[in-house]
């Protein structure tokens, strides 16, 4: 089997450049790495790192003949129980990722084999650092040590034995591990990863927030002991902060509490939000927040996926559905380097307007199922339902308090705004053609997905930065995910004022209590705030 001039060798002591033959691949060395692969995911599932499927272990081909840079790659599949694997349950791969050997499939209820969704993650840690072994783990002391400070890009400590075990320290250096931030899909991960590790040269980690820690090495050996002497150290932050001591100073004194990162769990209000005090702006979520989940999912979704086909065909030759067409295929040709499910290949137009049409209702269909969050998907659905509004097919739908919300805060002053995910030109529809009639009057603006994703930190620091507060204590968020909520509360801590954005899932009734008692709602327009907030 050909492995695309990789570099490993037929057989040892050959020249560098060869390709992996069918015999190679059947070779002592492969086997040995097969073989280590599976009884290391033994290993860290007893060590709690790779349970419940997750995590992920991949090795370099142990072959003296082979330079590290040229050797085989072993990864361990995906969503397979990591303590019942063996070795003829491994990938093997070319040094550029090319899968030279894929495991056979099993019998139900076995899933079918799927090389590890880590795969880009670990390619970067041998392309970037020419790394021997990469391991991935979901250890509890690797999410929750990032969850101390919600706002840390990084995890710092210095004086402690255990640093010694981590390549380039000693036990007065100070430790520092860059901190990216969490996604939906594991390959989503791959640019921050890479951004960490070319910023922080020293590191041989880098930690997902409330996610786990990627750690690589020379070999399998070294990876496998500085993973553990990350977990050891990542415990001990975790029980240090327990007892109120300063894991970051040489001194370990008592952990000052001006610098303490505040818990999540702050006693002010569950959860650690604070309700408004002073409130200019309020930045609402659309779906289960003002508008029941139901009739997004229940009425938008299928009416967008029944009439996909009709509006292509339609307006195939607009310039508008060029534009949705040609997103749509930028959006598919990254799903299908990923290896995203539903993904198909859409030719090109000389293909014929009803084959181009047909793989894009079936790529449409297939993001529509998996309510994907993507901007291509979105605009081409605003662009369905605005014909939808339009011929009085559609009516948009929202809590009956939402109505009295919006004018109380607009007499008020206080200028409401959308973020969503659907598109802007949806969220207009939506707003303007409710069952109370046309509340865009009561709204000044609409973000959506091109301002950045709903659970990433930056897209709130950047709709703080669009609106012009003096602090972003002033803007109230409101959400019923709790995930976007911690997202807008962090984006505060990263600014120089360093107040809360507004948001939290528990607190959110209290917060648009305190508000509609700011603009004088009264008591029994109040009685159906926890529908409105999902």
């Amino acid at each position: 089997m050909s492995c695309g001039g990789c570099g490993c060798e037929a057989a040892a002591g050959a020249g560098a450049g060869a390709t992996a033959s069918e015999a190679y691949l059947r070779g002592e060395p492969v086997r040995e790495a097969r073989e280590l692969v599976a009884e290391l995911c033994r290993h860290f599932y007893a060590q709690g790192w790779v349970t419940g499927t997750g995590g992920s272990i991949t090795v370099k081909v142990n072959d003296p003949a082979v330079p590290l840079a040229d050797r085989l790659i072993v990864m361990s599949p995906s969503g397979v129980q990591k303590e019942r694997m063996v070795p003829e349950d491994m990938y093997v791969m070319a040094p550029d990722g090319k899968v030279l050997s894929a495991p056979v499939a099993k019998p139900w209820p076995n899933k079918p084999p799927k090389c590890t969704d880590c795969a880009p993650l670990f390619m970067k840690a041998y392309l970037m650092r020419g790394a021997g072994a990469v391991i991935h783990s979901h250890g509890m002391e690797t999410c929750i040590a990032t969850m101390l400070n919600p706002g840390a890009k990084e995890f710092r400590m210095t004086h402690m034995e255990m640093i010694k075990g981590i390549k380039g320290h000693g036990y007065r250096d100070e430790l520092v591990i860059p901190i990216i931030e969490n996604t939906p899909y594991e390959y989503e991960l791959t640019d921050s990863l890479s951004e960490a590790i070319a910023a922080y040269p020293k590191a041989t980690a880098v930690l997902v927030r409330n996610h786990g820690i990627y750690v690589w090495g020379d070999s399998w050996i070294n990876a496998k002991t500085q993973a553990e002497c990350y977990h050891y150290l990542l415990d001990a932050c975790i029980k240090l902060y327990q007892l109120g001591i300063d894991w970051t100073t040489p001194e370990h004194g008592p952990l000052n509490s001006a610098k303490r990162p505040r818990s999540i769990l702050s006693p002010e209000i569950p959860n650690g939000c604070h309700a408004a005090e002073a409130s200019k702006c309020v930045v609402l979520d659309i779906e289960g927040t003002t508008t029941p989940i139901s009739f997004v999912t229940d009425v938008m979704f299928p009416y967008a996926r029944d009439n996909v086909r009709k509006h292509l065909v339609s307006t195939f030759d607009s310039e508008e559905t060029k534009e949705d067409i040609k997103s749509l295929r930028i959006q598919i040709e990254n799903d299908l380097r990923n290896g995203i499910a539903g993904a198909v290949p859409v030719p090109p137009d000389e293909a014929g307007k009803e084959e181009v049409i047909n793989l894009l209702v079936a790529n449409v269909e297939s993001m529509i199922k998996a309510d994907r969050k993507i901007t291509s998907l979105k605009q081409l659905q605003g662009h369905i339902w605005r014909t939808g509004f339009e011929k009085k097919e559609l009516q948009g739908v929202v809590f009956e308090d939402v109505p009295v919300a919006l004018k109380n805060w607009h007499a008020s002053g206080i200028k409401v705004y959308i973020y969503s995910s659907g598109s802007r030109e949806a969220q207009r529809l939506l707003f303007g053609n409710t069952t109370y009639g046309d509340l865009r009057k009561f709204l000044c603006g609409y973000f959506d997905t091109t301002t950045g994703n709903k659970r990433e930190t930056k897209s709130y620091f950047e709709i703080s930065q669009s609106l012009g507060v003096d602090s972003p204590s002033q803007i109230l968020f409101i959400t019923d995910v709790y995930q976007e909520a911690i997202a807008a509360k962090n984006a505060a801590r990263v600014t120089p004022r360093g107040r809360d954005v507004e948001a939290c899932r528990h607190a959110v009734s209290q917060a648009l209590s305190r508000v509609r008692q700011a603009v004088s709602a009264s008591a029994n327009q109040l009685k159906r705030c926890p529908p409105m907030l999902g």
